[in-house]
This record gives C-alpha cells, structure tokens and sequence, in this order.
C-alpha cells in the first residue's frame, strides 16, 4: 500500500482554514498530515474541521495560550497515539503528536525556535538531543521510522537562498546544524535530497520582506527517515504552489505492508 503523507507549519490553523486549506486537503487528499503551530486551546478547535470527516484527528495544544500546537489528521487509525518524549519540560508546549501503526512509526514535530535568546537556543538544542534518543529508541523496534515537521534549522548552505548573510542567525548556527549532521552520520535520511539535489527549493518564506515572491527562503522542514527503510521511500516534494502560510507542504510518499 502506498500512502501519500503531507507535513505543514500552518502557522495558526484558524488563519489557514481562511485561505482554502479545506479545498486544499480535499483535492489533495494525503492519508496523513501533520500540522504545527496550531496555536489552539482544546476548546478552540474551528467546527470547519469536521468538514474533514474522513480524517481521525488528534491534538496536543501548549499550556501557553496562541502558542505552538500540533495536530495530525489521518485516515488510518493508528495502533497507539503519544503526546510527546516523556520528558516534562518539551511536553508542555504541544509540540508533538507520534502515531505507531503496524509496520511504522511516524513523529510530527513542531521544534523550538532559537531566536529569542541564549535560553531558548539551549531549549532548542536540549529538545534535539532528547528527539533523538527517542528516534533511536523507536528504531530499535525494527519499524520504519519517520520523523516530519518544522525543524527550525536550515542543514546545509544548499537549504537557504542567503547562507553567508545567516551564518550567526538561529536557524543556521553552527551548533545547529551540528544536529542535523549528527542524525545523518547516524543512519537518518534527509527524504528530500534523495530525489532533488537541485538548490533553490525552500518551504518557509518570511512574510516581512515579501520574500515568497522573490523565492528568498529556506528548506526548514523536513521528513527523515532510518536509512535501513528508504528502500519504502517511493517519492518527497515541496509544495511550493500550495498558499496559505508563510510555510508550504512537504510532501512524502511511502510504501507499508
């Protein structure tokens, strides 16, 4: 069975819903989404919806109110559904939604930003280390694991269309991008790179300097997956003709049993 699996920061999920997000899904129609920052409280789900009613769906909302927030919409109903890594001071931000299913496992992750000072780049970092402890721990069950989402970091120069300009800007620090070496060097794939090595491809454009028109962005989302899996891997895009927020769809298609 091949499913068609969409990973989307929508920042502000009652925003979107304005925007054709419902058209957009229903056209469309991947088996799995991932959204982040949701930025909703349980009770301010929007009743538009349940215009997707054939989609499961499943949420974790931030203590903070208008703040972070994932959810996944699916047409599978999975075997078991986790709100976060077990780990008090990450799970309090609604940033993650994890759903296992018979042959794989599938993480959708909303990971810290580090612009706002020395403390939340040490949150960030923190958040990293713990994720993949948690990606390797899931590995070891033998499933194809995949982890999808706003990764906040821009890996390589390729990823972003002014690298010398950001060098010192969170998102593409050293320290960073270290991180995202790290989970390769450890047997994660960037799905991505596997069928476009062609630059100038981003999914995040900032509304501030127009910069979508002029394709002055960077690739920050991203789905991996344990290298002893890629063979399932049948294809992964960007969907940079889908509006609607300051991010677009990423895109994967994979093979299960």
């Amino acid at each position: 069975m091949d499913l068609k699996l969409w990973s989307w920061n929508v920042n502000g999920l009652r925003a979107v819903l304005g925007k054709n997000f419902i058209a957009d899904i229903q056209r469309e129609k991947p088996d799995w989404i991932g959204l982040q920052e949701t930025k909703l409280q349980a009770h301010q789900i929007p009743d538009d919806m349940g215009r997707l009613s054939d989609y499961r769906k499943y949420w974790s909302h931030a203590e903070r109110k208008g703040y972070s927030g994932t959810a996944v919409l699916s047409r599978l109903e999975p075997e078991r559904v986790a709100y976060g890594f077990d780990t008090p001071e990450f799970d309090n931000e609604g940033r993650i939604v994890a759903c296992e299913f018979a042959s794989f496992i599938i993480y959708n992750i909303y990971f810290p930003n580090g612009q706002m000072n020395d403390e939340r780049l040490d949150y960030k970092l923190r958040f990293y280390d713990r994720c993949l402890e948690v990606m390797e721990r899931e590995r070891r069950k033998g499933k194809m694991v995949l982890v999808c989402g706003d990764y906040n970091t821009a890996h390589k120069e390729i990823d972003l269309a002014n690298p010398k300009e950001n060098e010192k800007t969170s998102g593409f620090l050293p320290i960073e991008r270290a991180w995202l070496d790290k989970i390769t060097a450890a047997g994660w794939v960037d799905t991505f790179r596997i069928f476009h090595p062609e630059p100038q491809r981003y999914s995040w454009w900032s509304y501030r300097t127009m910069a979508r028109s002029r394709n002055i962005g960077w690739r920050i989302d991203y789905f991996f997956v344990n290298e002893e899996h890629q063979s399932q891997v049948l294809d992964a895009d960007i969907r940079d003709d889908i509006m609607g927020s300051d991010h677009c769809p990423v895109t994967l298609t994979v093979r299960v049993p």
